[in-house]
């Protein structure tokens, strides 16, 4: 139960410091989105590269990381 609450808080919290980075306007509901989805995408390419996230403030960095990722993709992708 806390483990699913501390993800809620790290993907709330990445979410939206990604939305400041990449200068995205999304409601907080999109930013506890792109940071849950974004620290799955980021733990994704940091195993790939031989990166692991242990403690909260590399949890952090890597759902960043990942949900800058996915507002670039976005913005390349779907919005013209």
């Amino acid at each position: 139960m806390w483990g699913f609450i501390v993800s809620l808080i790290i993907g709330a919290v990445s979410g939206w410091i990604a939305g400041k980075i990449m200068k995205s306007e999304h409601n907080w509901i999109i930013n506890l989105v792109l940071g849950l989805v974004g620290g799955l995408v980021g733990g994704l390419i940091g195993s790939l590269l031989g990166f692991a996230a242990t403690g909260w403030i590399a949890r952090i960095i890597i759902s960043v990381a990942g949900a800058c990722i996915l507002i670039w993709l976005y913005r390349k992708l779907i919005k013209k």
